[in-house]
């Protein structure tokens, strides 16, 4: 292996070598095989049966002499590699997973992704119908092949085909493939089984209030996989799935920063029903998605509190203000709003005795509780919201 080759494999092996691999080297089900040549002949070599969940393959070939033997397995070799990100596709890889030996035959090859195109070149000698070859005769190689980019992974095995180039002597051909296998894969979860469950997920009373579900419906298709294999859950009753759906659900809403997220984009979901004057759907997010869930904040309170405003619920907008008030009794938002919904509930005294009390603060490091005031009276008459205090209230300011 050249300076720059070594270089480059370490560079990219101190990337990930403190990564959690997701999926493992099968060695089990890894192919070993030593191939007898005849001079001129060819041959199909079919690998072992592939676990439920491969990937991605590396394959190694190395012809040897009659008293050669193979320095190092291919296994061995990639046990120092948690897995097959650090293996380019280029000639740096192939150099680091070729056997250090070799002898001086040589022959081509070709990878067949079905039994019958690797028969008809075994007759025939014709690789268009394989999904990788190599025409250029050699007497060792190494390639990594990858589900997303490789179309030789049609089957549960591939067939290698080698046509030996020596004219007289029989070569000696050593075969080993090593299956790459993604845990999640390997466990059932399929891309169509997983969006299968994403699908369900989104039915859910929480789901179909909330604008961007994704984050939320992915955490509940991440807890089902880490507890069960595909096959296990679909064994389930309906009842019980329903269960779990609920439980998972209840799970990526609770008190968690794993869930900081969701509940971000459950109050930015909210807000925008808010601004889209759908306070019912407004209402019951907030409720549903944060507030019944112990994770509320004295904003959240704040938040709903105005929903109901809007929606001339003015006794369950002063509770939630007041809630607000216990966990922040410094928040002049929430103050100023307590002062409307006191207002809209035909109380001017107690709404006046919050103006006086606050009106030459700010509610914001930029904004006046007077300008606040009156930018949300506009607000209230747009949504045709009004009152005859508004006007009393303004005369308290100047």
């Amino acid at each position: 292996m050249t300076t720059k080759n070594i270089i480059f494999f370490l560079l990219a092996f101190s990337q990930w070598i403190f990564a959690q691999p997701e999926g493992y080297w099968d060695k089990d089900r890894a192919t070993t095989k030593e191939i007898k040549l005849a001079a001129g002949d060819r041959i199909v070599v079919r690998t072992e049966d592939f676990p439920t969940g491969t990937t991605e393959v590396v394959f190694r070939i190395t012809l040897l002499d009659d008293n050669q033997q193979m320095a190092n397995s291919l296994v061995s070799v990639l046990k120092s590699i948690p897995d097959p990100t650090g293996i380019s596709q280029g000639s740096a890889g192939a150099v680091f997973l070729m056997s250090k030996v070799s002898g001086d035959d040589k022959c081509t090859y070709a990878v067949f992704s079905s039994e019958k195109n690797a028969s008809a070149y075994v007759k025939e000698g014709k690789t268009d119908k394989s999904c990788w070859k190599q025409g250029e005769p050699l007497s060792k190689d190494a390639k990594r092949l990858s589900i997303d980019k490789s179309g030789c992974f049609g089957s549960d095995a591939m067939w290698f085909g080698f046509e030996s180039k020596n004219w007289i002597m029989k070569s000696k051909i050593v075969l080993e493939v090593v299956p790459w296998v993604d845990r999640n894969l390997n466990r059932g979860w399929t891309v169509e089984n997983r969006k299968s469950i994403l699908a369900i997920s989104k039915t859910s009373d929480i789901a179909e209030l909330m604008l961007s579900p994704d984050d939320y419906c992915v955490c509940i298709l991440d807890k089902i996989q880490q507890k069960y294999t595909y096959n296990q859950y679909a064994k389930l009753l309906a009842v019980e799935k329903t269960k779990i759906f609920k439980d998972f659900g209840n799970s990526c809403l609770s008190r968690s920063e794993d869930n900081l997220a969701i509940q971000a984009n459950i109050r930015t979901d909210a807000a925008r029903h808010f601004k889209n004057r759908k306070y019912n759907e407004a209402i019951r997010l907030l409720q549903a998605g944060i507030i019944d869930r112990g994770t509320a904040k004295a904003l959240d309170y704040n938040a709903i509190g105005q929903y109901y405003l809007y929606s001339r619920q003015f006794e369950k907008a002063i509770r939630a203000f007041k809630e607000g008030e216990k966990l922040d009794n410094s928040e002049l938002l929430i103050k100023l709003n307590l002062a409307h919904a006191y207002l809209l509930n035909d109380d001017f005294q107690a709404a006046k005795t919050l103006h006086r009390k606050y009106m030459l603060q700010n509610v914001t490091a930029s904004l006046s509780w007077k300008d606040k005031t009156n930018s949300d009276f506009n607000d209230f008459r747009s949504a045709g919201i009004d009152s005859e205090n508004f006007a009393r209230i303004l005369k308290l300011f100047r």
